[in-house]
């Protein structure tokens, strides 16, 4: 004969429907690894762009810290930490960042290009002292001075960890020459604008 005092004992079958609308654990790792990897994709992506990106503060700078590091164990660690920093998320911070993410991916091949030669051009300045002087012979209206300084200061900024400040302004002056290239090439100008140096850079004496 039925209890009929069953279901009356303090416990409704309805307390524990939540507990099985848990994701299980292998769901939750899924999701772990899907958002870790947004934050991946955020690390190689453009500072400039990562910064227009809505996130928290703090999960913008461990991404930003993230893209100054060189050495291969704290990259590693630093990554880790970013994953730590992206699942303290909430869903809807998430899908904002994917959609973002979605959005960029739209971006013609043209424009990701363009954007990428000004990338390796910046990181070639840092690197060989001679990039500078290739660009100058490009662009004689350059600020060669002014690059310099720049340019020692955003070394200056990776090796002590600072904010990326010249870094980024680098990256604004190689912007600006991109801009007045295609100005120029509209006015009548025969000649593509190439900001990706030439590899045997043959024309530097």
């Amino acid at each position: 004969m039925p209890n009929p005092n069953r279901g009356a004992c303090g416990f409704q079958s309805s307390e524990f429907e939540q507990e099985y609308e848990r994701p299980s654990k292998s769901e939750a790792k899924r999701q772990s690894l899907e958002v870790q990897k947004l934050g991946e994709e955020l690390v190689n992506e453009a500072r400039d762009r990562v910064k227009r990106v809505p996130m928290p503060e703090d999960v913008r700078d461990a991404i930003l810290m993230c893209q100054t590091i060189t050495n291969h164990e704290g990259r590693r660690r630093q990554m880790q930490f970013v994953g730590k920093k992206m699942r303290t998320l909430d869903e809807e911070e998430i899908a904002v960042i994917q959609r973002t993410i979605d959005s960029w991916k739209g971006m013609s091949k043209a424009d990701t290009a363009a954007l990428h030669a000004l990338e390796r051009r910046r990181e070639k300045l840092l690197a060989d002292d001679k990039a500078l002087t290739v660009l100058s012979t490009e662009y004689p209206e350059l600020d060669v001075q002014h690059l310099r300084t720049l340019i020692r200061n955003a070394r200056k900024e990776q090796a002590e960890n600072k904010p990326p400040k010249a870094y980024r302004e680098i990256f604004q002056i190689l912007k600006d020459l991109n801009k007045k290239g295609k100005a120029a090439k509209a006015d009548g100008d025969d000649e593509e604008l190439d900001l990706e140096p030439a590899d045997d850079e043959s024309n530097d004496e």
